[in-house]
Order: structure tokens, then C-alpha cells, then sequence
């Protein structure tokens, strides 16, 4: 009986991803299962190597020749059966290809590539871990010398250590470690050399859970039997800010533990995974893995490697830590679960959340929403039954929730200020700094001006390749696109369109940052942008350097708004959030309220009265008085009013299709065939009930060079939609457009 794998490959476009069958060789019987990573012969004629993921495996069919497969990778290599369904998941939900899906929920170090070799083509991994020579007594005793003594001594009680580190700490040469590998005592062997990531010198061990206030118990003792249940369960626990969530999460964590289930927690930014990290490692040490896009290759793959292993039951990270390879998973706790950092910008276009409903669906565990703003959505489905609701209404050990105020810029500006800070938030960060307390400010806008403006014609420099200003950056003297990352270095001084003089204008964090040592010299002032947290650890860096008292006025975008505790802190500012009411998304509202609301939560959490000043022309505006008085039921009710009304989410789902190409007219055009199309097919039938808006530009209508234009329908992300939207992606693969202007389909993204 001849086995055949029926394989998907890479770099497949929609006309040909689908299954292809290949011979197993015997020699490779036993290393080809489903899951597996393999290379195979792809192509007519001169077939040319190229990776694959095997779907399945079965008998061949009689009398039909098929291509053999080159080589597997190792069992190690092998997705499990879990994983191997959630490509088929992100395949069928997001419209990508299988492979990647694959590359997704694979690492890039734990992947493979093809190489030559005198066999034929063979797989290689795509990168290995340096090695270094590890030492370890070896039980013999021999004469040693003061110098030998030292080594020995470090080894005392089974400990190995490296060469360098064992060198180091006994100051010898590694001469004295070759003399004690020949004479028997040390034994010495190569191992992968061991990255330390997040690491105190206290021992994290020792620390206990503090004891939960009673309303934290109560919400512990309503999800451990959650989390006891054989059967998927969710839950949403909605705890203003600084409520204590985190102290619930190890509670649970630990409760899993003791169960022998695995936990995973999802935090939406790098920024603040360093304080979730070292707050889990503080209780369960060694025992904790991270996942997230800043660690290396090299770290990750080892951290990878730790999870696959169980050495490590409790991974924390960012949304790519959804796929970590974890068994009997038992929790998933997703921490600030309104943003929309969860949301992948690239293809697969996946929701981590929805990733998370599926692998709790599978392992039959608890998946737990955590927020002082939830998304309408998850808390419309808590308040119909659908999520376990949950509630944290008073802050930890009884702590008030900061004061709020508004201030009207309008007076500011007939005072004759123009500046960005208003002169009562002046005052308010002068009383700080007498205090010795500290102050955060938010703007959720980089650079120094934000925009160039001619006084002739009126038009703004604009990037040449997308359809947007560019913004000017004092320090580094140019102006920069921050979507393509174009740059004009020196900046103009004359309009490129009609030669009139430009005018630069409008406020990013970098001007705020030149206000403030302007008028507060003696203040130590950290700003956090996308311009100062590009380095690796950046974040940690500046925070840990904000917790520790070095700064007096933390200036930044959304990244300092959220999940950070600051005992110092008692001061918040918020500046331009005018702008980010009126942006064009039906979340508009929602996202102005959330980030508010967490803002003002920073301050006044250890015992100093917090307080916060929101800079604002329209201070009777309903949101952000909603947002200062930390009502979000209030809110709620007016926001799900309005989406029940004009049928928003989550009355519906929404389907947005981008359309880009390099040349406007066809793309309007694609974008018209395509609605065409998805309207002839729904036409009559009762299961596809769907409005399509548009075609129109993007928000953003050029980007990278190529002209955009949307279509969005409000749907039902179901079976019978997917299937119509997969038909009409068929046929569009095979039109005179194909090739030309690009198609992307997504369900869980609101803007363009």
C-alpha cells in the first residue's frame, strides 16, 4: 500500500490553495502525519522545491502517478492537532492562504527552509541557537589548586554554569576549566546557549498573592467554578481602574495550576507586558514564557521551545502569543480586551479574542474578558447572558477614583495661549513638582508639528506615495510620512505646489516635550512615542525609569494610558482628544471614552488624591463627560442606542474589502465588480442579508503607491456569507483585474 500526504504549499494564491496529493517515500513513513512540515516538488516540468503543511494522510489512489516528497521535519516540527485545526479556522475566517495560517501560529525561528544537498533538497531550520560549553562536577575528587577550588565551589549542589559565567564569577582563565575536564573533575557538554529575558536579581519565588478584598472574592469565587466546568465557558469582568483585576488573574492562575491546566494572558501592548510579566514571574517564576514580537528570534524560538517542552505552563504576551503551543489549556485571560490591538493589520487578518473562543471551545476551559471599558459588543453579549458579567466597582483598598475637570481651550485661547498645555494645567503640574509628585500627560499624536501648511494655496505637503501629510520631527530636522515612513530631510521651506510659503503647525508629543522644559526647567521630562520605544526593551527602559522617580512629567500617546501603576503619580493631563471624536469610525465615540477613562484611572492609585485635567474646546460634550465621571453604563446605553438604530455591531457584523492598485480608475472599477457581483449572488435568497456601502476611497485613498477604495457590508459572519464571499473571490481571481489590483477581506477592522 502506497501512502500519499494531501498537502497545502506555500506561496499559494487564492486560484491554486487548495490540497495536493504527494507519494510518502518509505524512509519517511513514520515522520509524515498530519501537522506536518514538509518539502515537496511543486510545478510543471522542472518542478522546483517548496514548503508545504501536511492536511492529512491516507492510501493512495491506484493508478495515479504522483510526485514523491522531498523531506519532513522532525516530530518536534509537527503541528498539533489543535493548531493544525486553527489553520484551517483562520483559512475559512479570514480568507488567507494555509500557509499562512501556518506562518501565523509558527515562530520564525521554529520554521523551515529548503536547501540544497548531494540527496536531493532537504529542510533546514531557519535559524539555530549559538552553543555554549557547560560545566558540572563530575563527583571525582582530586587536589586542587585555590584557583581550581573557586570553580568548584560555584558547582557545589548539582548547579551547572557556562564557561563565561563560571569564568567570571571565579576569575580564571579557561585554562583552569580544560585542566579540570583532563584531570576528571568537571564534565563539560555543549548546550543551546540560554537567554535571560526579564530577569530580577530577587528571588521571584518568594513573594505571595496578596490577601483580595472581599469584592475581589467574590468575583474569584464566582469563576473558579467556571473554571472547574468540563465544558467551554466565558466570562466579562468589568472593573473600573484600579480595581485589582490583576490580583483575580493569579488567583485563577493559580487555581488552573493546581488543576494541571496551563493559563495564558493576553495584554494588547509590548509596553505593557514587562509589568503583567514580572508581576506573574513574582508568583510563579520559572514557570512563566513570553510571546510577543520584540523578543528576538532567538528568544522567542527558546521561549517557544519551553512552552512545547511544559516546561513552562503560564505564557504571557501580546496578541501572537494566541497560537503558543500550550496543552491542556485551562485559562485565557485577555486583559484590556477593548483594544484593537488584538486585531491583526496583516494577512490573516485574525481577532486574537475569536482565536481564543476557539482554542477555549477545544480544551474545554474558561476564557476570561478584562476591562474598565469593555468593547459594546462583549459587554451587550454579557448583559444578554452570553458572557458570565462580572463587576469590580470600587478601586483597590477603597482608594477614590481621581477628580475630573474640564478645561475650556476656548478661553485659552481669548487669554491669548496658544501653546498646548492650558495655563490651569500648568498650574496643576507646578503644584506636583513642589510636591514631589509626578504628572502624566496624553497626546496621541508624535512628532513636533503635525502638519505644513502653504499660506497661499492652502494644501499641506503631503507624502508623495500616500495620501496624507506629512508631519514634521524637530529633533531629527524632516518631515516624515508615518504610514510608508517616507521622508524629506531638509524640510521645505516653499510649497511644492505653487511655490507659496509653508507654515508649520499643529502639535505632536515632541513640541509638548519643548513646552514643558520651556516652562518647568528644573522638570525631568520622559516622552514615550513610536520615536523614543524603537529600540529593543525601550519600553521597560522608560517605564522603569518613570517608576523609579527619575522623571517628574511622563508626556505620550495611547501607550501610556492604559494597564500602567504609578504610585507617584497623581496628576493626569489629557490634551487633543478633540480630534479623535470626530475620526471616521462608527467606534469613534468608543474609543474616546476608553482611552479617557484609563487615562484619568492612572492617577491616585497608592493613596495620594488623583486628579485630571481634559483640555478640550467642546467641555460640555456627552462623551467626555461620560468618560470623567467614569460612567460607563451610561455611556453603554446611549452608544448600543445608536448602533440598535443605524444596525452597527453588534446588531451585525461588518465585512470591510479593500481594493488597491496602482492605477485609481481600475481599482474604482475592480471594486464596483466586485459588489456587482456578491449583490447578484445574494439577490433572492433569504440567508444572506447584507447591505453593501460604497465603493468608495479609503480613508486614507493612496497608500505606498497604490490608489484604495473599500467596500463595506454590513452581514452575518456566517457560513452561508463566508461561502458566498469565497464564490465571488473565485470568480474574481479569474477577471481581467486579478494581478492588478489586490483584494483583502476582513471582519474584525472598522477603519481603513
Amino acid at each position: 500500500m502506497t501512502l500519499a500526504a494531501k498537502v497545502a504549499v506555500e506561496g499559494a494564491t487564492f486560484s491554486f490553495d487548495r490540497w495536493y496529493d504527494y507519494a510518502i517515500p518509505e524512509r519517511l513513513c513514520r515522520a509524515v502525519c498530519p501537522g506536518s512540515m514538509v518539502l515537496v516538488p511543486f510545478g510543471r516540468g522542472k518542478a522546483r522545491p517548496r514548503m508545504g503543511v501536511v492536511l492529512a494522510v491516507g492510501e493512495a489512489e491506484q493508478g495515479k502517478e504522483l510526485k514523491q516528497i522531498y523531506d519532513a521535519a522532525p516530530e518536534n516540527a509537527v503541528l498539533t492537532e489543535e493548531l493544525l485545526g486553527l489553520v484551517h479556522y483562520l483559512r475559512d475566517h479570514t480568507f488567507c492562504t494555509y500557509y499562512d495560517a501556518v506562518r501565523a501560529i509558527i515562530p520564525y525561528g521554529a520554521q523551515y527552509r529548503a536547501v540544497a544537498a548531494e540527496e536531493g533538497p532537504r529542510l533546514e531550520r531557519q535559524m539555530t541557537l549559538r552553543t555554549v560549553n557547560c560545566y558540572r562536577l563530575t563527583g571525582n575528587t582530586a587536589k586542587l589548586t585555590a584557583k581550581q577550588q573557586k570553580v568548584v565551589s560555584l558547582l557545589d549542589g548539582g548547579r551547572e554554569l557556562s564557561g563565561p559565567v563560571l569564568c567570571e564569577g571565579a576569575g580564571v582563565g579557561f585554562g583552569v576549566l580544560r585542566t579540570l575536564v583532563k584531570n576528571g573533575v568537571l564534565e563539560e557538554q555543549k548546550k543551546e546557549k540560554k537567554f535571560e529575558i526579564y530577569t530580577r536579581p530577587t528571588d521571584p519565588e518568594q513573594q505571595q498573592i496578596p490577601p483580595l478584598s472581599p469584592e475581589q472574592q467574590r468575583c474569584f469565587d464566582a469563576l473558579l467554578p467556571l473554571l472547574e466546568e468540563k465544558r467551554p465557558q466565558a466570562a466579562l469582568l468589568h472593573g473600573v481602574t484600579g480595581s485589582g483585576k490583576t490580583l483575580v488573574f493569579l488567583e485563577l492562575i493559580r487555581a488552573a495550576a493546581a488543576k494541571g491546566r496551563t493559563s495564558l494572558v493576553l495584554v494588547p501592548e509590548i509596553g505593557l507586558t514587562p509589568q503583567m510579566i514580572y508581576r506573574l514571574k513574582a508568583v510563579f517564576g520559572s514557570r512563566v514564557a513570553v510571546q510577543h514580537s520584540a523578543l528576538s528570534n532567538g528568544e522567542r524560538l527558546q521561549q517557544w521551545r519551553q512552552i512545547q517542552s511544559g516546561q513552562a505552563d503560564i505564557v504571557v504576551g501580546t496578541r501572537s502569543a494566541i497560537f503558543a503551543p500550550l496543552d491542556r489549556l485551562g485559562l485565557i485571560i485577555v486583559d484590556e480586551e477593548q483594544e484593537h490591538t488584538y486585531v491583526s493589520e496583516n494577512s490573516p487578518r485574525y481577532s486574537a479574542i475569536e482565536v481564543a473562543k476557539q482554542r477555549i471551545s477545544y480544551h474545554k476551559g474558561l476564557l476570561l474578558l478584562a476591562s474598565a471599558t469593555p468593547s459594546i459588543e462583549d459587554y451587550y453579549a454579557a448583559r444578554q447572558g452570553r458572557y458570565k458579567l462580572l463587576r469590580l466597582t470600587k478601586r483597590f483598598n477603597e482608594l477614590p477614583l481621581p477628580r475630573v475637570e474640564m478645561v475650556d481651550l476656548r478661553g485659552e485661547l481669548a487669554a491669548g495661549n496658544t501653546g498646548a498645555i492650558s495655563q490651569r494645567l500648568a498650574e496643576e503640574i507646578r503644584k506636583n513638582l513642589d510636591a514631589g509628585q509626578q504628572t502624566i500627560l496624553l497626546l496621541n499624536r508624535r512628532g513636533y508639528h503635525t502638519a505644513a501648511v502653504c499660506r497661499e494655496c492652502g494644501e499641506a505637503v503631503r507624502c508623495s506615495l500616500c495620501s496624507v501629510p506629512m508631519v514634521y520631527h524637530k529633533q531629527e530636522n524632516r518631515l516624515q510620512c508615518h504610514y510608508c515612513g517616507g521622508i524629506l530631510s531638509p524640510p521645505p521651506q516653499r510649497c511644492p505646489v505653487c511655490g507659496g510659503e509653508l507654515r508649520y503647525g499643529g502639535t505632536g508629543t515632541q513640541r509638548v516635550e519643548e513646552e514643558l522644559q520651556s516652562r518647568f526647567p528644573r522638570a525631568r521630562v520622559l516622552r514615550m512615542d513610536m520615536d523614543t520605544t524603537q529600540q529593543k526593551h525601550s519600553h521597560e527602559k522608560l517605564l522603569s525609569a518613570f517608576a523609579a522617580g527619575q522623571y517628574d512629567i511622563l508626556i505620550g500617546t495611547q501607550m501610556v494610558a492604559k494597564g500602567l501603576d504609578f504610585p507617584r503619580v497623581s496628576l493626569v493631563g489629557v490634551l487633543g482628544i478633540d480630534q479623535l471624536l470626530f475620526a471616521q469610525s462608527y467606534r469613534a465615540f468608543e474609543r474616546v471614552f476608553s482611552l479617557v477613562t484609563q487615562v484619568v484611572g492612572r492617577g491616585g492609585r497608592a493613596g495620594l488624591p488623583g486628579r485630571a485635567l481634559i483640555q478640550t474646546a467642546d467641555p460640555g460634550n456627552r462623551v467626555l463627560s461620560l468618560a470623567a465621571a467614569q460612567d460607563y453604563e451610561a455611556f453603554f446605553e446611549e452608544e448600543i442606542a445608536f448602533r440598535k438604530l443605524h444596525l452597527y455591531p453588534p446588531f451585525c457584523s461588518l465585512c470591510l474589502l479593500q481594493f488597491a492598485g496602482a492605477q485609481e480608475g481600475q481599482t474604482a472599477s475592480a471594486a464596483r465588480a466586485f459588489g456587482g457581483q456578491i449583490r447578484q449572488q445574494a439577490a433572492g435568497r433569504k440567508d444572506l442579508p447584507l447591505r453593501i456601502l460604497g465603493p468608495a476611497p479609503a480613508s486614507v485613498a493612496m497608500l505606498h503607491g497604490k490608489y484604495r477604495y473599500k467596500l463595506t457590508i454590513k452581514c452575518r459572519n456566517d457560513p452561508p456569507f463566508r461561502a458566498l464571499l469565497r464564490s465571488v473571490q473565485q470568480q474574481y481571481s479569474e477577471s481581467p483585474y486579478a494581478g492588478k489590483v489586490a483584494v483583502s477581506i476582513d471582519f474584525y477592522s472598522d477603519s481603513d
